[in-house]
């Protein structure tokens, strides 16, 4: 599977890089990470240009970082600087350094063209210590293409199978359809979801109306807020988006991005919780316990359908008309692709 390369993807969460290395992959590309003293952020090809020992099982030294199986030592730009028992150093002896920030509690790589980076580029998720929102985190590993996952995120149909214990989830989701909208950087979507009955963080079962809006931006960024409001509102707002001031129960936000680590192999991070309140505590553990049991859910059935597409790699699609921010994020990556590969590809622009 190809995938964008000009854009910024999520390698780790910042408090696990310290002035240890670390090693990462991304678009099965070998990375190492580590902080210099001075806190500023290195990220190089994880790979010792003598006898591809990886740098990861290496030691940091200042800013630089030391091969520990004979000895070459590379600076933060990723030449080597040191070669034990030889004094002419080659130019050749160097490795490839990335674009690297830290960003809302994400360490985010550059994998594309290097002048191209820009940190404003970095979508604009929600960090742990965001003022506003009291967010949980994890991550979890999948055996499957990111492709997949950011299929699942885009047809939420799959929230009244998949979901219907992590979630409890009602047939409602299947059978309401949303609206999507292109974006610079992805795809947007927004719905209402009428006589569900909300998340399981509810005591009274009684129907509601559900408000969900999400962007899934390049390469695989998830940012969804959700709103549960008494019955009637939707129609109240004429089917658009509610009004900030309404009395609403469960609102949570949720950011999550899909890396590809190698092929059909995948990190899925998230953040989740809701708005800092009275019972704010309270409701995040709820929530997390709500997220275990979820993103299980999604991990099952993305690897088994991974499993299913090993089998039969040529087996035909049928799409189905839940498949509209589908075939929209797709058909945007694969133009994207296109242009990268050909040489022409203009600088991918933020959402505003």
């Amino acid at each position: 599977m190809t995938y964008v390369r000009n854009c910024w993807y999520v390698a780790c969460w910042s408090a696990d890089i310290t002035e240890k290395p670390f090693a990462a992959h991304i678009l099965s590309e070998r990375i190492v990470l580590y902080r210099a003293p001075s806190g500023a952020l290195v990220a190089l090809e994880d790979r010792c240009v003598h006898r591809n020992a990886p740098l990861s099982v290496g030691r940091c030294e200042g800013a630089n970082i030391r091969c520990l199986y004979h000895g070459l030592l590379f600076d933060a730009d990723g030449r080597c600087i040191e070669i034990p028992g030889q004094d002419l150093i080659p130019e050749k002896a160097r490795i490839r350094k990335y674009p690297v920030a830290d960003k809302h509690d994400w360490i985010w790589v550059w994998m594309g063209d290097p002048a191209k980076a820009e940190e404003n580029l970095i979508p604009p998720v929600a960090g742990l210590q965001h003022p506003e929102w009291l967010l949980g985190h994890g991550h979890i590993d999948i055996a499957g293409e990111a492709r997949l996952m950011c299929d699942n995120l885009l047809d939420f149909t799959h929230l009244s199978y998949v979901h219907a214990a992590g979630f409890a989830a009602s047939d409602a989701w299947a059978r309401s359809r949303p609206k999507f909208t292109q974006l610079p950087n992805g795809v947007r979507s927004e719905r209402w979801v009428v006589g569900d009955k909300g998340m399981r963080t509810r005591e009274d079962a009684a129907p509601i109306d559900g408000w969900q809006s999400y962007d899934l931006l390049l390469p695989g960024i998830l940012i969804m807020w959700n709103g549960f409001y008494e019955a009637g509102t939707a129609a109240k707002m004429n089917m658009g988006a509610p009004d900030p001031a309404l009395t609403s129960f469960d609102v949570s936000l949720t950011c999550q991005a899909i890396t590809p680590l190698k092929e059909k192999q995948t990190r899925y991070f998230w953040t989740w919780g809701p708005r800092k309140g009275p019972a704010d505590e309270a409701v995040l553990a709820a929530l997390m316990s709500i997220a275990d049991e979820a993103f299980g859910e999604d991990r099952a059935i993305v690897e088994a359908q991974q499993r299913v597409l090993d089998d039969r790699p040529d087996a035909p699609i049928m799409p189905t008309n839940s498949d509209q921010g589908v075939l929209m994020y797709n058909r945007f990556v694969a133009e994207l692709v296109r242009d990268e590969q050909s040489g022409s590809a203009s600088p991918i622009r933020a959402t505003a």
